[in-house]
């Protein structure tokens, strides 16, 4: 057993390296910088972890093991895009990148090796290899043993995985360094970590718009004619994506246009401009024999081909360099607004093994494992910093992730299509600083079709996506008029939406969180009110409350509430699924409405809702200041005003916040953006009055009224 020695690296966060990791890692190859101010604004913390509870001890096989004590009840969260489980405790998670991760093994498209305990603290091993995790899953040999030992065939309480008493963390073999993050709560936990990493990241407005992914070959033509339709339903579309086909030749890929389908790029993309639209591409690393960039490229590639194209090493500048003029001359410099960076997520493991093997050799001295975890932050990384240098910002798809990416503007997807999955990858994302899109492809029926396009629309991402199947939102006209309805809703909530993004850039609060995070914040809210004798902010009075003390979350009606989650602070989203015509919500403390039918209910308790097809359960808290603005056909550009309504709910006063800036590029890092502080107070007599304190430059959004004491979202 070794002593730790722990430096600390931030406000409330420790690190310590073990062994002698070399190369390129997570944090460095992103290399962002902390956002220490805002981390000083979060509650004063000790190292939570002595040293007297940790074990560190070499393993005979080489490498080490990090070892601490569970409490009975203690929770486990995080790890990155997980689909099967949120609570990890008495689990295993070996985390590795992998295109195929239908096994519960923690193998996934972005195996961040961060875990948040229940407790109060986290734990990052920083390493660009494989790290398993053993959540409590690993029985060691003691005296008391033998207890465990039960007879399966007669036994009911048999596992086949006893749960264990310690977290345990094998490191690879040259070690690496691990980095404790403070709470006190779980919410303080993340904020830490998302600011460490750089803050979270701030679309560009029209990135929070719908997105439509057309048919592979579509050619240009047929694009202009898909995105407006569009306009002629009147349903709002903000990016239209291309697929394959917009390359002249994929898989390999050439990045250049293919002049059959599209003989006039620029064109192409200021007439869809000059319509709303944004254009993105598809891509993925590997690149063609065809393409002008595979002479340069061949001397920069690791030692094995895919699809017999070359495998960049990004972690090279000369690599990055080539990629990005390339990209600057053949897209950026037309207009086209972001990429979706597919494919960079294979593993060789699975029936379609197409990944360059673990021991593939890249110019850098990196090796094939080391390159597969590090290959979808590279590519993040370097078209990021290419829209950075035109003060542009982005907003897109990636396949794969890992540590450090809550700065980046990138939200994952999958090829994976289980609805229920999809609902609970987006709440686990929450835990690690990911985004995650359950885009819609396709269906099995016209339900099934409804509830999915209802889920999308409250994500970080909304998006159809027609690549294989070419649907539409009108594809099943029945259900037209709910989708249509569903995102226009998304639309008129973009501020609300875009204020939450704001918060997690510069405060680094999640702007999607899973209901532990939630109640966590609660428990700590009340914490506070009862030290100091007031109400919290924004909550108006809890007829109702949670114990949230430790524990309490997961035992509510006997299940994880991994189906249902929080957009900010006040809106709460609990998704319906094909053959469900109700469902139990956990709703938090305090009084929430169920935003379309105006039902109220208090919080603190499991509540059953029954919800037609058309209606999804969304609800708001009671004291929430929500602002609304028109379904426009798309973001507005340049400095075009926007009008914006405050709805206020229910009958207490509240507090809440709007952000606002240009909406696409980074001037608000340099004092750009405008906070207003918006209130709502009792009135002499009665009733409410509303006011708008405003912080920063001018803002956009002209506040045109305000409406008190409502139950319900107000209709257009």
């Amino acid at each position: 057993m070794r002593n730790i020695d722990w430096n600390q690296a931030a406000p409330g966060v420790w690190k310590t390296t073990i062994g002698s990791p070399g190369g390129w890692t997570p944090l460095t190859c992103l290399n962002r910088r902390p956002r220490t101010e805002a981390m000083k604004e979060l509650p004063e913390a000790a190292l939570p972890l002595s040293g007297e509870t940790i074990d560190l001890r070499e393993l005979r096989a080489g490498g080490s093991l990090l070892s601490l004590p569970l409490a009975e009840s203690e929770e486990l969260y995080g790890m990155g895009l997980q689909f099967m489980h949120m609570n990890q405790r008495g689990r295993t998670r070996y985390l590795r990148v992998n295109s195929d991760p239908k096994q519960d093994t923690g193998e996934t498209h972005a195996p961040v090796p961060f875990l948040v305990s229940g407790r109060g603290y986290g734990i990052l091993v920083d390493s660009a290899r494989a790290v398993t995790f053993y959540c409590g899953s690993a029985l060691r040999q003691h005296k008391d043993a033998a207890a465990e030992a039960r007879d399966r065939n007669t036994d009911r309480g048999w596992k086949a995985t006893p749960v264990s008493d310690r977290l345990e963390i094998r490191l690879p073999q040259e070690g690496a360094d691990v980095y404790v993050f403070a709470g006190p709560g779980m919410q303080d936990v993340v904020r830490r970590y998302n600011l460490f990493c750089g803050g979270g990241t701030l679309p560009p407005r029209w990135g929070l718009g719908f997105w439509h992914r057309v048919p592979t070959l579509f050619r240009d033509a047929e694009v202009e004619q898909e995105a407006m339709e569009f306009r002629a339903r009147g349903i709002p579309c903000d990016v239209i994506g291309l697929e394959p086909g917009w390359h002249s030749a994929s898989y390999p890929v050439t990045y250049e246009w293919d002049g059959g389908r599209y003989p006039d790029p620029a064109g192409f993309v200021s007439r869809m401009r000059d319509a709303g639209f944004q254009v993105n591409l598809w891509e993925h690393p590997y690149v063609s024999p065809e393409s002008a960039l595979y002479g340069s490229m061949r001397e920069l590639s690791g030692s094995y081909s895919v699809w017999g194209g070359l495998a960049p090493d990004y972690t090279l500048e000369a690599a990055r360099k080539l990629y990005a003029d390339q990209h600057e001359r053949e897209h950026v410099s037309l207009g086209v607004s972001g990429y979706k960076l597919d494919e960079c997520d294979g593993s060789e493991l699975t029936r379609n093994a197409w990944m360059f093997p673990a021991h593939a050799e890249f110019p850098s001295g990196h090796d094939g494992e080391q390159m597969r975890q590090l290959y979808g932050l590279l590519l993040q990384d370097v078209t990021d910093r290419l829209y950075r240098g035109k003060n542009r910002r982005t907003y897109g798809l990636v396949r794969a992730s890992n540590a450090g990416a809550s700065n980046l503007p990138y939200v994952l997807y999958s090829d994976l299509y289980d609805h229920r999955q999809f609902v609970r990858a987006l709440c686990n994302a929450s835990f690690a600083g990911l985004l995650w899109c359950p885009e819609v492809r396709r269906a099995d029926s016209v339900e099934d079709w409804i509830r999915r396009m209802q889920t999308v629309c409250f994500s970080p991402l909304a998006m159809l996506n027609a690549w294989g199947d070419g649907v539409k939102p009108w594809s099943y006209p029945e259900a037209e008029a709910i989708i249509r309805h569903y995102i226009r809703l998304r639309m008129r909530l973009l501020p609300y939406l875009y204020t939450v993004f704001a918060e997690y850039e510069e405060k680094g609060i999640p702007p999607f969180q899973a209901m532990p995070l939630v109640l966590a914040d609660e428990m700590q809210e009340q914490g506070k009110r009862e030290e100091t004798g007031g109400s919290s902010f924004g909550t108006g009075k809890s007829e109702s409350g949670f114990n949230t003390a430790e524990g309490a979350y997961g035992k509510q009606a006997g299940r994880e509430w991994d189906d249902q989650f929080c957009i900010g602070r006040d809106l709460l989203v609990a998704p319906l699924f094909a053959g469900e015509t109700g469902r139990d919500i956990l709703l938090p403390g305090g009084v929430w409405y169920e935003a379309e039918t105006g039902a109220r209910h208090a919080g603190g308790q499991v509540v059953h809702v029954d919800c037609p097809l058309e209606r999804l359960p969304l609800f708001v808290r009671e004291g929430a200041i929500i602002p609304m603005m028109p379904a426009l056909d798309h973001v507005p550009e340049g400095q075009t005003e926007i009008p914006v309504e405050m709805v206020h709910f229910g009958t207490e006063p509240g507090e809440g916040l709007l952000y606002d800036d240009d909406g696409e590029t980074f001037d608000f890092e340099k004092g750009g953006g405008s906070w207003l502080k918006v209130r709502v107070a009792i009135a002499q007599g009665g009733g409410f009055t509303g006011t708008a304190e405003k912080g920063g430059p001018a803002c956009r959004y002209n506040i045109t009224g305000w409406r008190f004491g409502q139950t319900r979202l107000p209709q257009e």
